[in-house]
């Protein structure tokens, strides 16, 4: 079994996902969202590191995904997003996980097989593949949704190198 964090980062709100996945099923532990707020950008920082520090210690992750930052035309909105998105990749880097990166297309393709697959569409198979009910967070959805992207993506790894493994043949 292998515990996953997936985090969809912002300077607002954070979006985590923790689940379990073994032999190609997965299971929610705890997903959620961390309120930064609207106040001064240094104390939303704060904020980020301080509550995702507290969710990767709660719940000890072996693994950890983001989903990249879509720049779009506005600039400044990169800017802050990238200064949330720095600051939560710093709390998981300081505990030496291994940090996995998917682009928000890939992780709509992983789940949907559609990588112009709108939010509903997402959050519709993340609830299925968590055997969810009720409403999700979007937040929190995206966040599940990179961390099941990321089983996905490991699954097959692991599946290819046992095959390769397999594959050759021994000379003499």
């Amino acid at each position: 079994m292998t515990r996953i964090l997936g985090i969809d980062p912002g300077s607002r709100y954070t979006g985590y996902g923790v689940i379990d996945t073994e032999r190609g099923q997965s299971r929610l532990v705890v997903c959620g969202r961390i309120v930064a707020g609207t106040g001064a950008m240094p104390d939303r920082l704060v904020a980020i590191e301080r509550e995702l520090a507290g969710i990767v210690h709660e719940h000890a992750p072996q693994e950890a995904a983001f989903e990249e930052v879509f720049v779009d035309r506005n600039v400044r909105s990169a800017l802050v997003l990238g200064q949330a998105r720095g600051v939560a990749l710093c709390v998981v880097a300081r505990t030496g996980l291994p940090i996995a990166e998917y682009a928000p297309a890939q992780v709509k393709m992983a789940l949907t097989g559609n990588g112009r697959a709108d939010k509903e569409q997402v959050q519709h198979m993340v609830k299925l593949l968590l055997k969810l009910h009720g409403r999700l967070v979007a937040d929190a959805a995206d966040a599940l949704a990179v961390a099941l992207t990321h089983a996905q993506v490991r699954g097959v790894r692991q599946r290819s190198a046992v095959s390769l493994a397999g594959s050759g043949r021994k000379h003499r």
